[in-house]
């Protein structure tokens, strides 16, 4: 019996959800989908979440998305963006009859626009009103197939894909930088390259997602051109596309994105959220989801978003995303500002 995951939680029987929920729940059961999280009470964790996309054939968003659910699908929309083997051939279908999804839904289509998500979303997941035409979607799209039992995959030899950096004392300190891979304007790279040389200057440790282009890129190659320290993280899948960037003095290689992400959140003291797609989406959902768990991997850690106005579209970058946040009581995790240097400022003092 093929297994859908469901998203979403149901809190008590008052719940208005809890209606939408049973009759989802009536036609996938009786077009013979098993499905996990059916009560609504499964709770993340980073490092099962990679382990949860193997055993599922489809993935199910429900209306009225939470914080836990717009996490959960910026993930799904990073795997395919990433093509990510686990999730080959598995419908993700999103619900929205209520037009719930509608705010993330101009969140991509802001992205888009700024160029730093270059897919349009209906090639990678599909749109339904209600549960009839979920059940009829999700049966059209989905291809049985062996699931084979998979082990953690072997890691890729690195030696040799970077420069390394000399030898370096590890810093007290350290600033977390979440930022785009692909963009190209060279007013947004000149900002990247400027936050990894004054991190630098200020004997503030560097860690990224360490990759080799775009923003993300030019923050390491800051680092390392003015004598910082600078480290990062990356997966298998994403650095056979990708490659990584010259002068890392540390490489914490994992085995998916969410070991990933969890790797740079401990070893870092504060996060600085930059211009990004939906990769930095899912990396900030994920430090205000572990914020809200009181979770210690985040206890008495600074998160900056830094919402830069653009200067071709005079829009801000982060608009969009900073409604959401304010939308769903958020905002009291996260400090915004559209001034570069008061970013960098903040972070690296509470870095000290």
């Amino acid at each position: 019996m093929p297994l859908v995951r469901l998203s979403g939680k149901v809190a008590g029987s008052s719940d208005p959800k809890r209606k939408e929920r049973a009759e989802i729940l009536y036609h996938l059961f009786s077009s013979g989908w098993d499905i996990y999280n059916a009560n609504g009470d499964q709770t993340i964790k980073l490092s099962n979440i990679q382990n949860r996309i193997l055993k599922s054939d489809a993935f199910v968003f429900c209306q009225n998305p939470s914080i836990e659910d717009y996490f959960n699908f910026a993930s799904i929309f990073v795997g395919l963006q990433t093509n990510d083997t686990d999730l080959k051939d598995k419908p993700v279908i999103l619900v929205n009859g209520d037009e719930s999804w509608n705010s993330f839904m101009a969140l991509i289509d802001h992205l888009i626009a700024l160029g730093t998500i270059r897919q349009e979303y209906k090639q990678l997941f599909k749109v339904v009103e209600g549960s009839k035409q979920l059940v009829l979607t999700i049966d059209a799209n989905y291809k049985e197939k062996t699931k084979l039992k998979k082990d953690e995959p072997d890691f890729i030899e690195v030696k040799g894909l970077y420069k390394e950096n000399s030898p370096h004392n590890i810093p007290k300190r350290s600033v977390c930088v979440f930022c785009s891979a692909s963009i190209r304007d060279t007013e947004y790279l000149d900002e990247g390259y400027e936050v990894g040389k004054i991190l630098a200057k200020n004997g503030i440790g560097c860690i990224s997602g360490a990759g080799k282009t775009g923003i993300m890129g030019k923050v390491v190659q800051g680092a390392y051109e003015n004598g910082g320290w600078s480290a990062g993280s990356n997966v298998p899948h994403i650095i056979k596309m990708e490659g990584l960037p010259d002068g890392l003095n540390e490489f914490w290689p994992r085995a998916n994105i969410y070991t990933r992400m969890e790797v740079m959140i401990e070893r870092s003291d504060a996060f600085l959220i930059m211009p990004g797609g939906m990769g930095t989406i899912q990396e900030l959902l994920a430090l205000i989801l572990l914020k809200e768990q009181n979770n210690d991997l985040v206890k008495d850690k600074k998160i900056v978003i830094y919402n830069k106005k653009d200067a071709k579209t005079n829009k801000h970058f982060w608009e969009p995303l900073i409604q959401i946040i304010n939308s769903n009581q958020l905002e009291k995790y996260v400090e915004i500002t559209s001034d570069i240097s008061h970013a960098i400022d903040v972070v690296s003092n509470v870095a000290l």
